[in-house]
């Protein structure tokens, strides 16, 4: 049977995350299915072995104490969004499966373990990360020592925004540590488990390594992608 990779539905360009994961990557043993707030497939997370929780609309600002009026506050929110991929991630964590967070995933991660966000950056961040009709491009470091560093292997480099939140460094999640920040304004473009005893494998980026450009040669799309499909290919389940 294949293990199966669960990619959290996003309104915002969804076939881009579907399509990053090609035949080649899942081989005979990987297949992705679709975990969708709007059908409410939650009888299917239990199925997978590893997740993709995706970029998207700004989560609900009362779930991390967030005032409710801000800079581009979208017109409506999803709370079932929310709800649902508030699902998926308490079941990866107490099932120690593999996780990947990709820009609002990223966020709802450091918000589901206690962290908060900014409601917006402010329009000089804005103008470095906001996308306007192509993604923003900026340069990157990546802190000596993570997870994020090991896999990449670089010290620094270029990727992609599309975003105007970003977590507060003032505010990390229980357990969460900073992998890397923007050169320019110090936006925190990665995240990880501080303490990683006993913890499945857990990364997340500000970034878009689905959609940025060359993703087939850059190590902040190629080796992310190959990272995170190793461990669910060698996760094996725990006793819990």
């Amino acid at each position: 049977m294949k293990k199966k990779i669960g990619i959290s539905y996003t309104e915002a360009n969804f076939q881009n995350y579907e399509q990053w994961f090609t035949a080649q990557d899942l081989g005979d043993d990987l297949e992705i299915i679709i975990l969708s707030f709007i059908k409410n497939n939650t009888e299917d997370i239990s199925k997978c072995e590893g997740f993709v929780l995706t970029g998207g609309i700004d989560v609900q600002p009362s779930l991390y104490g967030g005032d409710m009026e801000y800079a581009y506050r979208p017109t409506a929110f999803l709370p079932e969004r929310d709800q649902f991929e508030k699902l998926i991630y308490e079941y990866a964590k107490s099932h120690r499966l593999p996780v990947l967070g990709i820009c609002r995933g990223l966020q709802y991660i450091n918000i589901l373990e206690g962290g908060k966000v900014f409601e917006d950056i402010g329009e000089l961040s804005n103008g470095i990360h906001k996308r306007a009709t192509v993604d923003k491009e900026h340069r990157i470091t990546i802190v000596p020592d993570t997870l994020l560093h090991s896999i990449t292997e670089v010290d620094r480099g270029i990727v992609n925004s599309a975003h105007h939140q970003a977590i507060r460094p003032d505010m990390l999640g229980d357990n969460i540590m900073i992998s890397a920040y923007s050169d320019t304004d110090g936006i925190i473009e990665g995240i990880e488990y501080k303490d990683k005893t006993n913890k499945a494998f857990m990364l997340a980026v500000q970034w878009h390594p689905e959609r940025m450009k060359r993703k087939e040669e850059s190590p902040f799309s190629r080796n992310i992608k190959s990272a995170f499909i190793n461990a669910v290919r060698t996760h094996k389940y725990a006793d819990l």
